[in-house]
C-alpha cells in the first residue's frame, strides 16, 4: 500500500496535493499494517507547528499503535468520516487510537475503528474542536471495547458536532472536568451512555441524537475530583430507545445505569431540561439521582465538600411518548409493579426522592435549589431515604419554574 500525508497551510495546496497521493490508497477490505503510513503520520505529528493542517486522504489504514499531538494549533483533516478510516482492530502499542496534549487543536472528517482503549482523547487543552469525527467498535456492543469514543478531559472553550460514535463500553461522547462545552448535531448509538458531562461547568447539549444506549444522555458529578460541574442545558435532543442491556465493566459508575434510561441527572445542580423528544425509553425518560442510589460507593466514601444531591432541576416543554413499561433491575421492577401495577408504567420522571436535610426550609428545598418538573404528568418520588418504602406520586408539588439558564459561549 502506497501512503502519504500532506502538511499544508490553505485549501487550494491541499487540493492539490491530495489529487497527487490518492492513487494506489488503502482498498475498503482491512488491510495489513501499513508501517510507513504509521510512521510518517507520527513523524507529521510531531514535527507539526503551530497553524499547520495535517490532509489524510481518503482511503482505510491499519494502525497497530497509538497516535499522539503535543503540539498546539495543528488541524488533523480527513475526506470524511466515511472515506478517511483509520484501523486500530490490531492495535498491540498504546492505550488510545489518538491522544492529544495541545490547544487550538482542530479534528475532522475521518474515522476511528476498533481502539484497544479510549479512540480520541484530548487532554488539558484550550479551544479544542472535534466535528464530523466517527468512533466505532465494529464488533457491537462489547465491555471488551475501548470505554470513551471522542473524551476531551480538563479542557475549556470544548466544540464537539456532526459526529457519530458507536459501541463505547462507557460512554460514547465524553466530556469531564471541562468548561464551556457545547455538543451539538452528533448521533450517538449502542454505547453505555451516549453522550456524558461528567463534573463540568456550563454545557449546552442539543440537536443530538441518542438511541440504543443503555442510557442517552448522563450529567452527572463524580466525588473525589477537584471540580464539581453545573450549570448543563440539554435541549432539542432526540432521545428514544434507549434499551440496550448495560455492558459496562463491573465496578464503574456508568455500569450503574439502568438499561432504558433517557436522560440520567446524578448528584449534579442547575441542570435544565427542555424541548427533547423522548420515547419509548422502558425505564424513564428522566431519572433524577443522587449518590446515593448508585453502585459506584466505595470503602474510602466521599470528601467532605462533595455535595451528592441534585438540586435546582428544571424539566420542561419536553414531549413524552411511550417508556418506562419495563424498567431494568428487581429494584425497579417491584417498584413499577407496587406503584403502578403489572400493566402500569413508570411517569416520565422519576427521582430517588433523596434531599440535603440542612437546607430543608419549612419542610422543602428553598426555591432556587427545587426540583420543577413541567408538561410531563406526575412525578414519582421512589422514596430512596426511606428504603424505598414509601413511594408517592405528585405534579403539584413540582410545578414550579427556575431562571433559564444562559446559553454557553465559545470564542473558539
Amino acid at each position: 500500500m502506497t501512503a502519504f500525508l500532506a502538511v499544508v497551510s490553505n485549501r487550494a495546496v491541499a487540493t492539490a496535493v491530495l489529487a497527487v497521493v490518492l492513487g494506489g490508497c488503502a482498498s475498503k477490505e482491512e488491510a495489513p499494517v501499513d508501517g510507513d503510513f504509521q510512521r510518517n503520520l507520527q513523524m507529521r505529528l510531531l514535527d507539526a507547528k503551530p497553524g499547520e493542517t495535517i490532509e489524510i486522504p481518503a482511503g482505510r489504514y491499519s494502525l497497530d499503535r497509538s497516535l499522539s499531538l503535543r503540539v498546539s494549533g495543528v488541524t488533523i483533516r480527513g475526506a470524511g468520516m466515511n472515506k478517511t478510516v483509520l484501523s486500530f482492530k490490531d492495535q498491540k502499542v498504546g492505550a488510545e487510537g489518538l491522544l492529544v496534549n495541545a490547544s487550538d487543536f482542530t479534528l475532522e472528517n475521518l474515522a476511528f475503528e476498533d481502539t484497544r482503549g479510549d479512540a480520541v482523547k484530548v487532554n488539558e487543552g484550550e479551544r479544542i474542536t472535534l466535528r464530523g469525527v466517527r468512533v466505532e467498535w465494529t464488533g457491537g456492543p462489547s465491555t471488551s471495547n475501548g470505554a470513551y469514543g471522542l473524551y476531551p478531559v480538563r479542557t475549556r472553550q470544548v466544540l464537539i458536532e456532526d459526529c457519530l460514535v458507536i459501541g463505547a463500553s462507557d460512554a460514547g461522547i465524553y466530556v469531564g472536568q471541562s468548561e464551556d462545552i457545547v455538543v451539538r448535531r452528533n448521533t450517538a448509538r449502542l454505547n453505555v451512555a451516549g453522550i456524558e458531562i461528567e463534573n463540568s461547568r456550563r454545557a449546552d447539549v442539543y440537536d443530538n441524537t441518542a438511541t440504543e444506549n443503555t442510557g442517552g444522555i448522563l450529567v452527572f458529578n463524580m466525588p473525589n475530583l477537584p471540580q464539581r460541574g453545573e450549570g448543563a442545558r440539554v435541549f432539542r435532543n432526540k432521545i428514544h430507545g434507549n434499551n440496550t442491556a448495560n455492558f459496562g465493566a463491573k465496578g464503574t459508575p456508568v455500569a450503574s445505569v439502568p438499561a432504558g434510561s433517557g436522560v440520567v441527572i446524578n448528584s449534579n445542580d442547575q441542570v435544565e431540561i427542555f424541548d427533547n423528544d423522548f420515547a419509548d425509553n422502558a425505564t424513564a425518560h428522566v431519572i433524577i439521582s443522587s449518590y446515593f442510589s448508585t453502585g459506584y460507593m466505595t470503602e474510602k466514601g466521599v470528601a467532605e465538600i462533595f455535595d451528592p444531591y441534585p438540586e435546582a432541576i428544571h424539566v420542561h416543554s419536553n414531549r413524552y411518548a411511550g417508556g418506562g413499561d419495563a424498567p431494568d433491575g428487581l429494584d425497579l421492577k417491584a417498584l413499577k409493579l407496587a406503584v403502578f401495577g403489572l400493566g402500569g408504567r413508570f411517569p416520565p420522571v422519576l427521582w430517588d426522592g433523596y434531599v440535603d436535610p440542612k437546607k430543608i426550609r419549612a419542610g422543602k428545598l428553598p426555591a432556587d435549589l427545587a426540583i420543577c418538573v413541567r408538561d410531563a404528568g406526575p412525578v414519582l418520588n421512589a422514596d430512596g431515604p426511606g428504603k424505598y418504602r414509601n413511594p408517592r406520586v405528585s405534579a403539584a408539588e413540582y410545578d414550579c419554574r427556575l431562571e433559564p439558564l444562559p446559553p454557553v459561549e465559545l470564542k473558539l
